[in-house]
């Protein structure tokens, strides 16, 4: 499932730049899913450049309020949740550990590069059977699924958990797209329970992904583990002081949070609009799956829009346009397709008439 080569994510600009001609400053980037208004940064003293960041600055307890972790929880500040996804695997013997399918690749890649035979779990597993755990040592849930943004009950992620800690296992929890007021959605509360991990990331919400930020919640000793491997000054100086400052911003991220989900309703009306049938999404991006991802995909690449494209299934997702130019943009490139499908160019795709 997994393979050691680096995997494609949202993101790859310069790449598409080559590929399209079309120069950097005049693309619309839509393939990340990340926060296109992002928290404003400060300006910084200039103490936090030039010495070495301390560990008992307090940000701990910033990230465990600002979660709302369970207060006996391990919580370690990583220089973005990927180098915990990179970590953990190497914390435990070989075993078998289901990731979910579709999901965020670089989970069942670490883990497989670590060693462990890794399990794909289809995402809409029923809720009401949950045997196929008993083949599993280690469970990875993304939660809300990246890319379908497919939700469980915290009551069946907690029953899973129970199931296999029970004979050892661990349950890791990735909460990337989760908005930090879904607190009643969240796993971190739970966070001490033996074998539970949660990741929270701050580049998603906060659109921050250049600072590489985010924490791991878990068992302190698991954490500890993690921690020693990672080693000292893992996270700058400058993102402790930024994330001090972000995690206790709460009238920005209570502005925040409703502003995304309107334009994410707002997204999938355009989307529909359009002809296409969204299968998924969260507050950050709209999930389509269409057997024609890979025409349409280059239909509005050509036209500076780069998305995110799916193999399995064949699938789009779609970031948030920030400004009005943008949904604009957006709205009238479906516009220009449409219109050269009307002449004789059209996609035979039955999920999505318009094309």
């Amino acid at each position: 499932m997994a393979s050691p080569n680096n995997l494609a994510h949202g993101g790859r600009l310069n790449e598409a730049v080559r590929r399209w001609r079309i120069p950097r400053e005049q693309w619309l980037d839509l393939s990340t899913g990340i926060n296109p208004v992002g928290w404003p940064i400060p300006s910084l003293p200039a103490s936090v450049w030039q010495r070495l960041p301390e560990d008992d600055d307090g940000l701990e307890r910033i990230l465990k309020s600002w979660a709302q972790a369970a207060e006996s929880a391990g919580v370690l500040p990583v220089p973005g949740s990927q180098a915990a996804i990179q970590g953990l695997p190497r914390l435990r013997s070989r075993c078998r550990v289901g990731v979910p399918a579709p999901g965020y690749e670089e989970h069942g890649r670490c883990w497989a590069l670590a060693g462990h035979d890794v399990v794909p779990v289809e995402v809409a597993k029923s809720e009401n059977n949950d045997d196929w755990l008993d083949a599993l040592d280690v469970l990875v849930w993304i939660h809300p699924n990246n890319p379908t943004g497919l939700r469980v009950d915290r009551e069946t992620l907690l029953h899973w958990h129970d199931r296999l800690q029970s004979r050892g296992g661990w349950l890791v929890v990735d909460e990337a797209f989760l908005l930090p007021d879904e607190t009643t959605h969240s796993l971190a509360p739970f966070a001490d329970r033996p074998g539970l991990l949660v990741l929270k990331s701050i580049g998603k919400f906060f659109g921050l992904a250049g600072l590489r930020a985010g924490a791991l919640f878990g068992e302190s000793g698991i954490v500890d583990r993690l921690a020693s491997d990672l080693g000292p000054w893992a996270v700058s100086g400058p993102a402790r002081a930024i994330l001090a400052e972000v995690l206790t911003d709460i009238g920005w991220q209570t502005h925040t949070a409703g502003r995304l989900r309107r334009d994410s309703e707002r997204l999938a009306g355009l989307l529909a609009g359009a002809g296409l049938s969204v299968t998924g999404g969260t507050a950050l991006f709209q999930y389509v799956v269409t057997e024609q991802a890979v025409p349409l995909a280059d239909q509005l690449a050509a036209r500076g829009i780069l998305m995110r494209r799916f193999e399995t299934p064949t699938a789009l997702r779609f970031g948030l346009p920030g400004v009005e130019s943008e949904w604009a943009r957006l709205e009238r490139a479906f516009c220009d397709i449409r219109g050269a499908g009307s002449a004789g160019h059209s996609f035979d795709d039955p999920q999505s008439s318009a094309f």
